[in-house]
């Protein structure tokens, strides 16, 4: 079951990743036009028609974001427990608590749950990449400008959460369940939505090529291990208690698992170099995660599976 593990669900991943890379590599790719494709278009068009169409009732969709919130204070626990132990100075703790906090499920952990256990898994990561991306611009925001020495820091990080499309898609998704509108019968609409959406796993598997291409990290520091061991080990264990606190079904719980053990997003990195944070720890923290995730990733698809079974 291991390697048919790797074949089927991790393979696929990681040779996008990889075409991404080398398209990169040979063409010079803009990343910053790649990233406001995936975050202003193709997110909140999937977000927008899986919200819609979804089965899934409210009440547990609610439950959903309550374990992602969960899991980011549980995180945002661990790292200030870790940063002491380390003895790191505040610009590291501000961006050991990002690289803990926050994690890639949209361009990694959403093709990620959707290869391994299937379209419901990808109906409860819509509801865990719409709180982590609400997270990420509210709290993320004012924890990467915590210490005060922006003029204006708290005005501009709550107008940067405004300009997220993802509010405005999920509220819209929302809204559309709670009237009865179907917007799935306006042809006209609901299929350029549809359209897009249908291609976002793969551009964001291109996409994530392309960050890990441009990124130039910094010498793995031992600090570095504290945010390794807290993304990729110590938030899926603690996701494995939380599922049971929160009692859903093994289907669900797989897929929040898995999802909780997804290396750290690469926003966090653009927090920390917005508001003066240690950009080369938030950096190397988003590369070394990742590359370390193709090992964990199949040892916890692996399990979960014979947990299922």
């Amino acid at each position: 079951m291991f390697f048919r593990i790797l074949l089927d669900v991790c393979a696929p991943i990681f040779l996008i990743v990889g075409a991404g890379w080398l398209m990169d590599r040979k063409f010079k790719l803009h990343l910053e036009t790649l990233v406001k494709l995936n975050i202003y278009l193709m997110v909140p068009a999937f977000i927008f028609t899986r919200v819609v169409s979804a089965e899934m009732g409210g009440t547990e969709a609610l439950r959903i974001a309550g374990f992602t919130l969960c899991t980011i204070a549980l995180m945002f626990v661990g790292s200030i427990i870790a940063g002491r132990l380390c003895r790191m100075d505040t610009r590291g703790r501000q961006a050991l608590s990002l690289a803990a906090m926050f994690y890639n499920c949209g361009n990694y952990g959403l093709p990620l749950v959707t290869l391994a256990f299937g379209a419901y898994a990808a109906a409860v990561q819509i509801f865990v990449l719409a709180t982590m991306n609400i997270s990420t611009y509210t709290v993320g925001l004012f924890l990467a400008q915590a210490r005060g020495e922006t003029v204006g820091a708290h005005r501009k990080a709550l107008m940067k959460m405004l300009r997220q499309p993802t509010l405005y898609a999920m509220a819209a998704g929302l809204t559309c369940r709670g009237l009865g509108v179907r917007p799935q019968d306006w042809i006209w609409l609901w299929e350029p939505f549809d359209l897009i959406q249908a291609g976002l796993i793969g551009f964001a598997l291109v996409t994530l090529g392309v960050q890990m291409s441009q990124t130039k990290p910094a010498p793995f520091r031992g600090p570095l291990w504290s945010a390794i061991l807290l993304r990729l080990v110590i938030s899926p264990a603690l996701a494995v208690l939380l599922v049971m606190a929160f009692g859903f079904s093994r289907d669900v719980s797989a897929s929040l698992i898995l999802a909780a053990a997804a290396p750290t997003a690469v926003n966090t990195a653009l927090l920390a170099h917005e508001f003066g944070g240690d950009t080369s720890f938030a950096t190397s923290a988003v590369y070394y995660s990742t590359l370390i995730s193709l090992i964990t990733t199949p040892a916890l698809v692996y399990g979960l599976k014979l947990w299922l079974a």
